[in-house]
């Protein structure tokens, strides 16, 4: 198992209260394909320096750690382009947290 942070840019368009229950739905969805959740971290909605289109001018960021198998991350890139929620995702490799001395 690898160690993988995950950068989640939610479209909550029109449902700012949502946003708990698309963390949910992410988190499952890791869960569901054979990740180990270990911490979520909830940051603040952000506009776009560049709009891609006129309907997503801003995103609610949240970075997920989870530990997977490397194969994963093909199913979960394919899983989250179906998700309505998700607007953008971006997966990477993080080292281990040294312990403090």
């Amino acid at each position: 198992m690898k160690r993988y942070e995950g950068l989640f840019i939610l479209n909550l368009a029109g449902k700012e209260e949502a946003l708990k229950d698309a963390v949910d739905k992410v988190s499952a969805e890791i869960t569901a394909a054979g990740g180990k959740i270990e911490a979520v971290q909830k940051m603040d909605k952000k506009s776009f320096v560049r709009v891609a289109n006129k309907r997503n001018t801003a995103g609610h960021y949240v970075n997920v750690v989870f530990e997977a198998p490397p194969a994963v991350l093909t199913v979960l890139q394919t899983k989250f382009q179906h998700v309505a929620e998700v607007f953008r995702v971006l997966f990477h490799e993080s080292p281990k947290p040294v312990a403090a001395k």
